[in-house]
């Protein structure tokens, strides 16, 4: 049985992890309609993403015989002045993540729990990729200043993008 306060946290995080899904299908939706299918679609796999790490913490609460509370989730913005500022928000998102993982586990380990720490070795690992994932495609439009042909070159590199699931991939 997990212990109440670590399954109200990984509760927060199930909402965190949906937020983030609802915040990357914002981004996807506003770099579409600015002409990027390409920077679009790559959104649209970090969707997906965010879907798979809710319903690993989800499936994780299950299995450990905890109780699954879904609440409201927040409203994603949905403007942005660049396409440069959409993915900065999305890194200064996956640092805000990448710190809640880093709560849950000093709350895993101050409680002994070593399955929750087990579990949530996985996604220390995945954070590690997801702000590299960003920071690349930040560095790479701060390099192409405002080459607008550059820019579509790197929307058809992004585009290239297929989604894998996480789930299966353990």
């Amino acid at each position: 049985m997990i212990k109440d306060n670590i399954l109200k946290a990984l509760n927060k995080q199930i909402n965190k992890e949906l937020f983030s899904a609802y915040l990357y299908l914002s981004m996807s939706a506003y770099t579409e309609s600015k002409g990027l299918k390409g920077f679009s679609q790559w959104l649209k796999v970090q969707y997906q993403e965010e879907l798979d790490h809710a319903m690993k913490f989800y499936n994780y609460v299950l299995e450990r015989g905890g109780e699954i509370e879904l609440v409201t989730i927040e409203k994603p913005k949905n403007k942005w002045l660049s396409i440069l500022e959409v993915f900065e928000n999305g890194y200064e998102h996956e640092q805000i993540i990448t710190e809640s993982i880093n709560n849950l586990m000093d709350l895993a380990v101050s409680e002994k729990d070593y399955a929750t720490i087990n579990m949530l070795q996985w996604y220390i690992d995945e954070q590690v990729e997801e702000e590299s994932s960003f920071l690349e495609i930040i560095d790479k439009l701060k390099l192409l200043g405002g080459d607008k042909r550059g820019l579509f070159m790197l929307d058809k590199d992004l585009g290239q993008r297929v989604y894998v699931s996480l789930i299966t991939k353990n």
